[in-house]
């Protein structure tokens, strides 16, 4: 199966407010445009000081921006009345006891490799731009807080605490088209923001759920590391040595710390197309016909591939935004009428892929003897409504709802096949087992060995705590 090319739109490179390089160094930098076109030398995020984990622990989040309705997935109520339980039936899964959505029929057949977390309390959680459960954080969303949007991803945390597995790798890497979607490394700095893996794989772009843009045509995912005309590998060291030599001056000028870390990324910049490890993980012409055919040609589906081919060269951290939409997102089931759709014309065509991806993805990884290392979840920004058609103006469809949300976890050597807390009778409140967004944070930062009750520094100096709260690993997986 052939990968699909196509004519990716320009992204602009987002640079925030003072990182603009100072003449000494600009000159220099001209032997990095190449990497600039990727948007390399502002996005990577391997810490200075993180050493290598003594195992290759990892993440991938899937993230389901819009919110993903409990019911219509992973807690139905199918002896309620049709505008509780909705248009679904439910169906038995490989663990007795345990019942998910019809649609989720491949996952269902897998339920002993999944956990699934039925009491989740997104009370505190917001629309995009939020990033309560990207960060672990109460107070991460902007439309309540002025800091809202300074709390460190997850992902962010684990660049600066753990690193990469292996050298030269970005240690969080996030496909997304809406910047907005994903969260980023606020207090840490920009540093530690994700890298773009989207651009890096030059995949193409759509608008709208598996549609291709107005633009479709030709472009090669390879040579988006290669080096510009004019210079090669022998030029770009030397290069690179005179830009480290002046990086040894003090600059008085870089008050706020961002040429330096300008700096810093571009050396991992050189360091990444001069090691050919980053470059061979993006290129999924290198994987065998056979696994490209497992898991198809969908979008989510090859960035799915891209993930495992990222964790198993060495990248710690991958969010996966399953979403081609902007604003909420495409799990925003609001109503026939709505941009996203309700439940039957909105989720219902997501479900499928979202099967075949997560199952996928988990088998793929045991096969390779990678899945006690990595850890997968599913999660969007809260649950829906219990009763359909709550909003005026949209039928068929259920409205934002944070009285509960579900989860999904597999892999990372945990023990699964099992449910952990429940809704009540009608699934929208928490019965039993309310599980926090720091609850999840820290079941994550336990995984990757990241201590628990580690810090970091805001803007005034001040320690923060990476895990919010009282959050603890959740023990049932243990």
């Amino acid at each position: 199966m052939p990968f699909k090319k196509t004519k990716a739109t320009a992204l602009k490179c987002s640079v925030r407010a003072g990182a603009e390089l100072v003449n000494r160094r600009s000159f220099l930098a001209a032997g990095g445009a190449g990497l600039a076109a990727l948007g390399l030398a502002n996005q990577l995020a391997a810490s200075t000081n993180a050493e290598r984990g003594p195992k290759q622990k990892s993440v991938i989040l899937l993230w389901m921006a819009g919110g993903p309705s409990q019911i219509d997935t992973w807690d139905p109520k199918p002896a309620r009345p049709v505008e509780n339980r909705g248009p679904f039936s439910s169906i038995a899964t490989s663990v007795p006891g345990i019942r998910i959505c019809e649609h989720l029929p491949k996952q269902a057949a897998m339920m002993d490799r999944f956990t699934l977390i039925r009491s989740v309390d997104c009370g505190s959680s917001e629309h995009s731009p939020n990033k309560v459960f990207q960060t672990g954080n109460r107070d991460a969303s902007p439309r309540r807080s002025p800091r809202g949007e300074l709390y460190p991803a997850i992902g962010s945390i684990v660049a600066k605490l753990h690193g990469p597995n292996q050298p030269g790798m970005p240690p969080y890497v996030a496909f997304n088209r809406d910047p907005a979607h994903v969260a980023r490394g606020g207090f840490l700095g920009m540093q530690y923001d994700p890298m773009n893996g989207h651009r890096a794989a030059g995949l193409p772009e759509y608008k709208g759920f598996g549609r291709l843009t107005e633009q479709a045509a030709e472009l090669s995912n390879s040579g988006r590391f290669d080096l510009p005309p004019g210079i090669d590998r022998d030029r770009l060291t030397l290069r690179n040595s005179l830009l480290q030599s002046l990086n040894r001056f003090p600059n008085r000028a870089d008050v706020t710390g961002a040429v330096k870390a300008q700096g810093e990324f571009q050396q991992r910049a050189i360091e990444m197309v001069l090691g050919g490890r980053v470059s061979n993980a993006f290129d999924l012409s290198r994987e065998p016909e056979a696994t490209r055919q497992l898991y198809g040609e969908q979008l989510w589906c090859q960035q799915a591939l891209l993930a495992r081919r990222l964790v198993e060269a060495g990248t710690s951290f991958v969010t996966i935004d399953l979403s081609m939409g902007i604003n909420a997102g495409d799990w925003d089931s609001h109503g026939t009428e709505h941009v996203f759709g309700g439940i039957e014309s909105g989720l219902k065509p997501l479900l499928p892929t979202f099967d075949h991806l997560i199952t996928t993805l988990v088998g793929d990884l045991e096969a390779r003897g990678l899945l006690d290392d990595v850890l997968v979840l599913a999660m969007g920004d809260f649950g829906r409504t219990p009763v359909l058609g709550t909003q005026r103006g949209f039928t068929g469809g259920r409205n934002h709802w944070k009285g509960v949300m579900s989860v999904c976890l597999a892999g990372g050597g945990l023990r699964h096949g099992q449910v952990i807390g429940a809704s009540d009778r009608a699934g929208g409140a928490i019965d039993s087992r309310p599980v926090r967004p720091s609850d999840l944070a820290a079941t994550i930062y336990q995984h990757m060995g990241v201590p628990l009750d580690a810090t970091y520094l805001d803007n005034n100096g001040r320690p923060l705590h990476i895990v919010d709260g009282q959050g603890e690993p959740l023990r049932e997986l243990s």
